[in-house]
């Protein structure tokens, strides 16, 4: 139950106004404008890359609740993906594993209604794969797993399961 006073904490940096919009967004999404929610949230989390973990997190609680297409949220997700997705975030593991985890949550949906920009998306994680960024041995792991994981059609081969969890336990 501490996952309310959680999404409190997220938003505190806004302004009055803003928190309400985004707490009645994350309660109640059809009753607010999702694409001026979501400009508010890719604003923010393109001035405060901190923030642009929170707002993958946010995106995704507000497709949840609303249980219909996020068509509202495509481009606002990507952006923040893509701000995931550049070298300076690729050089923190736990924005990596931010980037990673989105695209396993929300991947295929986004795929579905906006090919381009994900083939663009893995234009940006391939090359930030193989060009030498000073990448830890975890964010070259996490990337090329989401690579091989998109390549397989968003699903996890036995192969591939058996690589990258093999050292964690069942």
């Amino acid at each position: 139950m501490g996952e309310p006073g959680r999404e409190e904490y997220k938003i505190q940096s806004f302004d009055a106004e803003t928190q309400q919009l985004l707490k009645t967004a994350l309660k109640e999404p059809g009753a607010v404008d999702l694409e001026k929610v979501a400009n508010v949230i890719v604003d923010h989390s393109l001035q405060d890359c901190v923030f642009s973990k929170e707002a993958g997190r946010m995106c995704y609680a507000i497709i949840q609740v609303n249980n219909m297409p996020m068509m509202a949220l495509v481009n606002p997700v990507y952006d923040c993906l893509f701000r995931l997705a550049q070298p300076d975030s690729l050089s923190k593991e736990e924005e990596v594993d931010c980037l990673v985890l989105q695209l396993h949550r929300v991947g295929e949906q986004l795929e579905k209604m906006n090919r381009q920009r994900m083939d663009e998306l893995f234009v940006l994680i391939r090359d930030g794969f193989l060009l030498p960024s000073g990448l830890s041995s975890l964010a070259q792991l996490l990337l090329l797993e989401i690579i091989e994981f998109r390549a397989a059609g968003w699903k996890t081969t036995p192969a591939a399961h058996k690589y990258y969890y093999s050292e964690v336990s069942d």
